[in-house]
């Protein structure tokens, strides 16, 4: 059966989300339509003569449509039929990579600064020329290298080039705030003529040719971003790419897939593309070549073997490690604390009260039993609220005596007059002694009142303190940066594990906890740690752990996603993350008298 003349027997095109296809057919190709959509598992009658299937179900299979009989009589609507051609192009030229054999278009390292057109002037290292060829080898690319790479101009530079080929004449570039200052500044650095850009934080500048948007603004901003991005040829960046690792499951997610298809080349930027596991990529990867991408990744690591897999997804991104920058290794040590005789019997009462309860069984309940736990290996007492949200917890120096008989409520309370934290007695420990040698210290905690209760017992060095609620950021780093008697930095990984440089200034970090999240670990450590060190620096990290306590359970895991990770990039600097070397506490052999005359000494209360 053939179409009439003028008329189409299979329409395909986006439905308002652009994460499903609309196929529709005329009432003669009813029935063959229902069998099509039948073959799709996520096919689903929308109307008699229409069915919707999800698009990357649609491009993993697209030899289904090839059964249609009326293969004349097939339009695809143009932002799809671009769409495909793009994944398929890229997917052929990956296959041609993996054969050893040169793909049509490939770009030489050399080629590039001739492609970048008379507007550039940026300087290029070899890595990054290297990588710039890469990704304009592909329709759609992603850059995987680590902070300091150089990450956005390399991805301006791909912008540059296809500008100057005719391909795209504006940027859409989605990034964290932090990051804003980083595309300002490359945009001017590296051009003759600084591109117009307009940071949306209000109204929308029709002339911009960059408009910047933050995770949080895009899913109320969709609208404005889809009808921009469509008025010219477009080009999409996700810088920090991770935060939307959740896919269409997650809010970000969502609205990166749903903005994805309307743009000519999509790039995404991240240096933890897998901080859980291999679903992170799969969600990225699926965002560059929709169909294609998470296929691609589910067929590479179903065996298990992550050194074939890593051989299969290597020609899909670039990446530039750490050795190749010629930094100096950091130094990782993983120091074992123990819990005093009453911080003990709490925490095993707090365990066993949630192990009643019926966290198992909700996982958000899981989730906040995670935390209260991390909180509880810390400090008991910063589970309990204090006269306000972040009052810091007051210790008694000298401890007093632990009173007989007292209920665990109270005695959780009023756990700080009994006992020092043995995490803070470590942190006071390494702080003072890291001081002596003038090094400054960056100390990373998860919860802002155990943050408050260091920058209390520091007081003695000056502590610049970043949190959410710190109106004056930017002060505070600048005194840690430029005030000799600020040697302390304390922070949280939220807050500050992006977007930032303090390699210059300091090189010792310590960790007095951490939660689950491999990526914000690897983040956070890259705050020190990064391009720019000076030959034979000696950078040194610290992880506190409370033996017999969920910093075990997180630190098994983190191990886990570390290797994990490593293995898929290739990395062996990532690898080595996982395995930190343990080493004895230096507050281990300090009496109570010791510590009351360090924190006495050190100003503390």
């Amino acid at each position: 059966m053939t179409s009439s003349a003028g008329e189409k027997s299979l329409r395909l095109g986006f439905d308002e989300t652009r994460t499903r296809v609309v196929l529709r057919t005329t009432e003669s190709f009813q029935q063959e339509l229902v069998q099509l959509a039948a073959r799709f598992r996520t096919g689903g009658q929308l109307g008699p003569l229409s069915v919707s299937v999800s698009l990357d179900e649609l491009l993993a299979d697209l030899g289904l449509l090839g059964r249609w009989s009326d293969p004349a009589g097939v339009e695809w609507a143009d932002d799809l039929r671009d769409l495909v051609s793009g994944v398929v192009q890229d997917a052929h030229t990956v296959q041609q990579r993996l054969a050893g054999q040169q793909a049509p278009g490939e770009v030489a390292a050399d080629e590039v600064p001739l492609l970048l057109g008379d507007s550039w002037k940026g300087e290029l290292s070899e890595f990054q020329r290297r990588d710039i060829a890469k990704l304009l080898s592909l329709q759609h690319g992603a850059n995987f290298s680590v902070p300091g790479a150089g990450k956005t101009r390399v991805a301006l530079a791909v912008y540059a080039a296809q500008k100057a080929a005719g391909r795209v004449s504006r940027l859409l570039v989605v990034c964290p705030k932090s990051a804003y200052e980083s595309w300002r500044y490359e945009t001017a650095e590296c051009l003759v003529h600084p591109l117009r850009i307009n940071v949306l934080d209000g109204s929308l500048d029709q002339w911009a040719e960059v408009l910047v948007v933050n995770y949080e603004r895009l899913d109320r901003s969709l609208p404005m971003l889809a009808g921009w991005l469509k008025s010219a040829p477009s080009m999409i960046i996700l810088d920090e790419a991770h935060r939307m690792k959740l896919g269409a499951r997650g809010t970000y997610g969502a609205a990166c897939m749903a903005l994805g298809p309307l743009a000519a080349r999509r790039l995404i930027l991240t240096g933890t593309p897998a901080p859980n596991g291999s679903r992170d990529l799969e969600n990225l990867l699926g965002f560059v070549w929709p169909g294609h991408g998470q296929r691609t990744v589910v067929q590479a690591v179903a065996g298990g073997d992550l050194a074939h897999a890593s051989t299969v997804l290597r020609p899909l991104f670039t990446r530039t490690t750490k050795h190749e920058l010629g930094l100096p290794p950091v130094r990782l040590g993983l120091r074992f604390v123990d819990m005093p005789p009453l911080h003990d019997e709490i925490y095993t009462a707090i365990v066993g009260g949630e192990r009643g309860g019926a966290a198992r069984e909700d996982l958000s309940s899981l989730g906040k039993t995670a935390l209260r736990l991390l909180m509880a290996a810390t400090s008991p007492a910063l589970l309990l609220e204090g006269g306000s949200r972040y009052e810091p917890l007051a210790y008694q120096l000298p401890p007093m005596e632990v009173p007989e008989g007292g209920s665990l409520y109270s005695l959780m309370q009023n756990l700080p007059d009994y006992e020092l934290s043995p995490k803070y007695k470590e942190a006071v420990a390494i702080i003072a002694e890291n001081a002596a040698q003038g090094r400054k210290t960056l100390v990373w905690t998860t919860f802002v009142r155990s943050l408050t209760t260091l920058e209390r017992m520091l007081e003695k060095y000056s502590p610049a303190v970043v949190y959410g609620g710190t109106p004056d950021r930017e002060e505070q780093i600048r005194r840690f940066r430029e005030d000799p008697a600020c040697m302390v930095l304390i922070s949280n990984p939220a807050t500050l594990g992006e977007g930032i440089s303090l390699h210059h200034v300091c090189h010792d970090a310590v960790y007095v906890d951490r939660d689950f999240m491999a990526g914000r670990f690897l983040q956070s450590l890259d705050r020190i740690h990064r391009l720019g060190l000076a030959p034979g620096t000696e950078t040194r990290v610290t992880v506190l752990a409370v033996r017999n306590s969920i910093d075990e359970v997180v630190a098994a895991s983190l191990e886990r996603k570390l290797e994990f990770m490593g293995r898929i990039l290739d990395d062996p600097t990532v690898q080595q993350l996982a395995d930190l070397e343990e080493e004895p506490s230096v507050a281990a052999g300090l009496a109570p008298g010791d510590i009351e005359a360090l924190l006495s000494h050190m100003g503390g209360r």
